[in-house]
Order: C-alpha cells, then sequence, then structure tokens
C-alpha cells in the first residue's frame, strides 16, 4: 500500500521494471512511474551527481537542447515579461537566453540558488527537473502559485510511452531520476492544478497557461 507523490491517491500500485535495479512503482489513477523513496540518493549524493553536469551557455549542445523549449515558448511571449527558471542547477543558461529575448528570468534552485522569489511571474520554466522530484504534487503546486492567472509553465521532461521501453529506458540508468511521467500524468496536472495544456511535442516539452478561474482539485 503505497500513496503516489502525484495525485496522493493511496493502494496497490503495479510494481514495473527499469533499466537498472531499483524499484519502481506505476499509479493507476495518474500514470506516474516513480522510485520506492528507500532507493533515493542522500541530498549529498543527489547535488554531487549534479556537479558533474557541464551546462552552461558556452555549451552549443546544451543550448540547442534548451532551445526546444524556449523557441516554442517565444509564442506566448512579450518583452518586459518576468520569469523565474526553476531548477536552474549550478549553471544557469535558460535565463540568460531569456533575457536576450527582454524577458528578465530569475535563477532558482535548492541547491545551487536558493535565494529569495519576488512573485508573482509571468512564466516559470523547469526543464529537465520533473524527473528529479520526489514530491510532484507539493513541487508543481508550488510553481502554479508562482505565477499570475494566465501565466505560463513551461515543462521539460522526457515522457514514457510503453512499459516494455520503460524497461531499458536510459532515462531510468540516472540515480537522481525518480519521477516518470505519461501524457496522461500531464494531462492530470492539468485537470488538478488548474492549467490548460497550450502546446506539446512528441516527447518531452509541455506550455501549459495557469487558468484565471479557480482549479478543479477532484479530478
Amino acid at each position: 500500500m503505497m500513496k503516489c507523490p502525484l495525485c496522493s491517491v493511496s493502494g496497490r500500485k503495479t510494481r514495473v521494471r527499469g533499466a537498472d535495479g531499483r524499484r519502481y512503482y506505476l499509479c493507476g489513477c495518474c500514470s506516474l512511474i516513480f522510485v520506492d523513496p528507500g532507493d533515493f540518493l542522500s541530498p549529498e549524493e543527489e547535488k554531487g551527481h549534479y556537479e558533474t553536469h557541464e551546462n552552461s551557455i558556452e555549451n552549443a549542445g546544451y543550448v540547442r537542447f534548451l532551445k526546444r523549449l524556449v523557441d516554442p515558448m517565444l509564442e506566448y511571449l512579450e518583452r518586459g515579461m518576468r520569469g523565474l527558471d526553476y531548477g536552474c542547477g549550478h549553471g544557469p543558461t535558460l535565463s540568460l537566453l531569456l533575457r536576450r529575448q527582454g524577458i528578465d528570468c530569475e535563477d532558482y534552485d535548492p541547491f545551487f540558488a536558493d535565494g529569495p522569489l519576488h512573485p508573482p511571474y509571468d512564466l516559470v520554466l523547469s526543464t529537465e527537473c520533473f524527473e528529479h522530484f520526489h514530491r510532484p504534487a507539493e513541487e508543481v503546486e508550488r510553481m502554479r502559485s508562482l505565477l499570475k492567472p494566465g501565466g505560463l509553465l513551461g515543462i521539460m521532461t522526457e515522457r514514457w510511452r510503453t512499459l516494455d521501453g520503460f524497461a531499458r529506458w536510459y532515462y531510468t540508468r540516472d540515480p537522481t531520476h525518480v519521477s516518470f511521467y505519461h501524457v496522461e500524468s500531464l494531462n492530470f496536472i492539468c485537470r488538478r492544478f488548474g492549467c490548460t495544456n497550450l502546446w506539446m511535442d512528441e516527447s518531452r516539452v509541455a506550455i501549459l497557461r495557469r487558468n484565471t478561474s479557480p482549479r478543479f482539485v477532484n479530478p
């Protein structure tokens, strides 16, 4: 008997297999696959793993990767908007790309940039962070609370499609990846947290808008 960290539904979960030896469970309500908390790294181990990442504005490959979210996001942005890079890591890059487009963007990361925030924001972007969330419902609720009504939430996290593919998926080989989303998981997020899905690619990018009406909390 376990409680899903996204939808909070308790009950028996389906044990599924990843590409490593950790314990994974599939929620039948929201289609999240999550790692048993007993297999989480310690905070020190997690931070040490992130410090091995070579992410910076000088890394052309990393910039191209981020532009998979930035480019479609620009269709919804105007100069002078205020944004937040939620989970910027130790080499903030997304905020620099947005500033070049006239968007004032702050950086936040629980390990590397845990300073005061200044909401409300017109947009909150989270690139390759959702898979690291131990408690995704709490993180999504926080991001939603940081947005203005009508504000934009940009998400980049690769989505799982089939359980056979999940069992071989490279994404499960990263020990800091603990939450894995299906397209139905994003649909659930929209219903539970009062958002509208504006745009989604085939594999990892989604742009949501926070609804101006009260959120629907009983999907």
